[in-house]
C-alpha cells in the first residue's frame, strides 16, 4: 500500500516537515522508507513545495480573477443584490478600479513572492543532495522561480533576482526583468526532462514560456506605451520555440475540445504545462463550480455538491462569437462553444436518466437549464430508479419562482445582478471522482497547451508581416482538430484583429485574456460596465501591505503609478 509522501524541507539547517503537496513523477512516488527517509524522498520533497503553490495561486479568486474579470469576457455582479459582494472587489475590478488593498490582489501577490522564496529555497539546499536527480531537481526549481517572475512581471510589472538567502531581492523591471527571466529558461532548457508530464518544467515548458515572454516583450518593456514596438527578432524567437514544440511530435490537438478539460485530461497530448490537481494531489476543482448556478447539481451521488452563483461572460463576450457566425447559432457552428450531455434539452420527454449517465453540458450555458431536482435534500427519482431531471428554478436562493434561466443581460443594475443574469462557463468538468466536484478535483488547470503554441506561432507571422497565409493555416489546422462533434469551419482570412477573436473563442476561461487584451491593445476598451480608459491600470497595485513591510529599506518597493 502506498503511503503518503512527507516533503522535508530544509530552512538553513532547520528540517520542516511539510504535509503532502504535489507529487513529482508520472506515477506515485515510492513507499516511504520505515526506517527512515532516503536521498531520493528529501530532494522530491525540498522541490515540492516549489510546485505546491500553483493550486492555490489558480483558484477562482485569484489568477483567474485577476487575468479574467477585469476583461470583457467575465463579470461577477451583487448576485440577488447582496451575494458575492465581498466589499465590491469585484466590481471594482471589472471597472478597473481595483486597490492596493485589494485582498485578491494582495493574494495573488503573496503566493507570487512565496513561490519565488520557495524555489530559492530548494535552490540553497539541493545541491548539498546526494540523490542522482538533484541537477534536474535544480534545474526545475530554476524554472519555477521564473515562471513566478513572468508572472509578477506580467501582473505587477517587476521581476525579483534573488539567489543568496541572507541579501535582499534585486528588483528588475522593463528590459532588465526580460533578460532576466530569458536567462534563466535558457539555462535550464538542457537539463531538464521532456518526459516528466505537464505538471512539472519540462523542455516543451521552457519553450512555450520563451515563446510567450518573447510574444508579450514589446509590452514589458514599455507597459505604458502607447503602441507596443514587436521586433523581428522577438517575432522569429516566438516562431522558433514553437516550432521546436509543435515538430516534437510529442503534443497533440484533441478531437473533442472539451476532452481537454476533462477529470482526466493529465494525459490529453494537448497539455504542455498545468497545474496538477489528480485527487491524490489535494488539488481543488474550484473553476468547474464558479460560474454554475447554486441550484445545478452535477453529481448524482452528492446533493450538496452545487455551483456558487458566480461570474458569466459578458454580452460584449458573447457577441463576438454570435456576429462571427451570424445567422447561425454559435453552438451549431463552434463545438468549442457548447456540448450538450442531457437529452432534455432537445427532447423534452427525456426526464430519466441513470446516475451513472448523468453528465451536465460543456461550454457557454445559455437559456432555461435542467438537472437533477432536489427536495429536502435528496435528489427525486423515477419509478425506474433513474435520476429525474426537469426544469432548474432558484429553490436554493430562496427564489422558487426564479428559474435558472440564464439571460443575455448582465451588468451591475438590479435588473442584470439577478441569480440567472448572465450565460455561464462550464469548460472544466465537475469531477466525478472527487469527495463532492468541489474541491479534490482531478482536472489539471492549463497554463500551456498545443492550441496556445499554434496561435502564437500564427501571431507572431502576422506581426513580422507577409505571414498571413501560414498564419491562416496555424488558425486552421485547429479549427479542422476538433473533429469530435461540431467541426469549425475553416477561416478564409486572417489579420490581427480575426487571430485576437479565434483567441477568444479557443482558450476564453483560461486565464489569458487580460494579457491578451493589453497586447493587442484592447484593455482601455469600453464594455460591459467598464469605462475606465486609463493605460495605468494595465498592472495591479502592489499590496499596501507588501509596501508597507519593505518600508525600512526607503526607495525599495515602489508602488506602482496610478494607484
Amino acid at each position: 500500500m502506498k503511503k503518503k509522501i512527507f516533503y522535508i524541507l530544509s530552512f538553513y539547517t532547520v528540517l520542516t516537515v511539510l504535509g503532502s503537496c504535489t507529487k513529482l513523477n508520472e506515477e506515485i512516488l515510492d513507499e516511504t522508507s520505515s526506517t527512515g527517509t532516503t536521498d531520493k524522498e528529501i530532494a522530491e520533497g525540498i522541490l515540492a513545495p516549489v510546485y505546491a503553490i500553483l493550486p492555490g495561486l489558480f483558484q477562482h479568486t485569484q489568477y483567474f480573477a485577476l487575468q479574467e474579470i477585469s476583461t470583457d469576457e467575465a463579470i461577477l455582479p451583487y448576485r440577488g443584490g447582496t451575494d458575492w459582494g465581498d466589499n465590491g472587489i469585484y466590481i471594482s475590478l471589472h471597472k478597473h478600479e481595483t486597490t492596493s488593498s485589494d485582498p485578491n490582489v494582495r493574494n495573488v501577490w503573496n503566493n507570487i513572492t512565496q513561490g519565488i522564496s520557495r524555489a530559492v529555497l530548494a535552490l540553497h539546499t539541493l545541491p548539498t543532495s546526494k540523490d542522482p536527480n538533484a541537477a534536474l531537481f535544480i534545474a526545475e526549481a530554476r524554472g519555477m522561480r521564473a515562471y513566478y517572475n513572468l508572472l509578477c512581471l506580467d501582473l505587477f510589472g517587476i521581476a525579483f533576482i534573488k539567489d543568496d538567502l541572507n541579501n535582499n531581492s534585486t528588483i528588475l523591471r522593463g528590459n532588465d526583468a526580460i533578460e532576466y527571466i530569458k536567462s534563466e529558461l535558457l539555462a535550464i532548457e538542457p537539463v531538464v526532462r521532456d518526459d516528466t508530464g505537464p505538471g512539472r518544467i519540462t523542455k516543451a515548458a521552457v519553450w512555450g514560456l520563451l515563446a510567450r515572454l518573447h510574444l508579450q516583450s514589446a509590452v514589458y518593456r514599455d507597459i505604458y506605451a502607447s503602441t507596443f514596438n514587436f521586433t523581428g527578432e522577438d517575432m522569429d524567437k516566438v516562431v522558433e520555440y514553437c516550432d521546436k514544440i509543435i515538430n516534437s511530435g510529442k503534443f497533440a490537438l484533441s478531437p473533442e475540445y472539451f476532452e481537454v478539460f476533462d477529470d482526466a485530461n493529465h494525459t490529453n497530448k494537448e497539455l504542455i504545462f498545468a497545474v496538477d490537481q489528480r485527487a491524490d494531489l489535494n488539488g481543488h476543482n474550484r473553476m468547474a463550480y464558479f460560474s454554475l448556478s447554486g441550484d445545478q447539481f452535477p453529481l448524482p451521488q452528492y446533493p450538496a455538491a452545487n455551483g456558487t452563483d458566480g461570474p458569466g461572460i459578458t454580452s460584449d463576450f458573447y457577441h463576438t462569437w454570435r456576429d462571427a457566425y451570424a445567422p447561425v447559432d454559435p453552438a451549431a457552428a463552434d463545438g468549442r462553444f457548447f456540448k450538450q450531455n442531457l437529452g432534455i434539452y432537445t427532447n423534452p420527454a427525456d426526464t430519466c436518466v441513470a446516475a451513472a449517465d448523468f453528465y451536465i453540458n460543456r461550454g457557454i450555458l445559455r437559456g432555461q437549464q435542467y438537472g437533477l431536482i432536489r427536495q429536502n435534500g435528496v435528489f427525486l427519482k423515477c419509478a425506474s430508479g433513474d435520476m429525474l431531471v426537469g426544469p432548474l428554478y432558484n429553490v436554493t436562493r430562496s427564489r422558487p419562482d426564479l428559474p435558472v434561466n440564464f439571460t443575455e443581460q448582465i451588468d451591475f443594475t438590479l435588473a442584470g445582478s439577478n441569480y440567472n443574469n448572465g450565460y455561464r462557463v462550464e469548460k472544466y468538468e465537475f469531477s466525478r471522482g472527487s469527495k463532492s466536484g468541489r474541491n479534490f478535483g482531478e482536472h489539471d488547470i492549463i497554463i500551456l497547451r498545443l492550441a496556445d503554441i499554434y496561435l502564437m506561432r500564427a501571431e507572431a507571422k502576422l506581426r513580422k508581416g507577409g505571414g498571413e497565409a501560414q498564419a491562416l493555416a496555424d488558425v486552421n489546422t485547429i479549427r479542422a482538430s476538433r473533429t469530435a462533434r461540431i467541426v469549425p469551419p475553416a477561416l478564409t482570412e486572417m489579420n490581427l484583429d480575426l487571430l485576437y477573436r479565434e483567441r477568444g473563442f479557443e482558450l476564453y476561461w483560461e486565464d489569458v485574456r487580460r494579457t491578451d487584451m493589453i497586447r493587442f491593445g484592447k484593455y482601455e476598451g469600453t464594455w460591459t460596465e467598464k469605462t475606465n480608459s486609463d493605460p495605468q491600470k494595465r498592472v495591479f497595485p502592489i499590496p499596501q501591505n507588501a509596501i508597507d513591510g519593505a518600508s525600512n529599506l526607503p526607495g525599495y518597493l515602489v508602488q506602482n503609478p496610478g494607484y
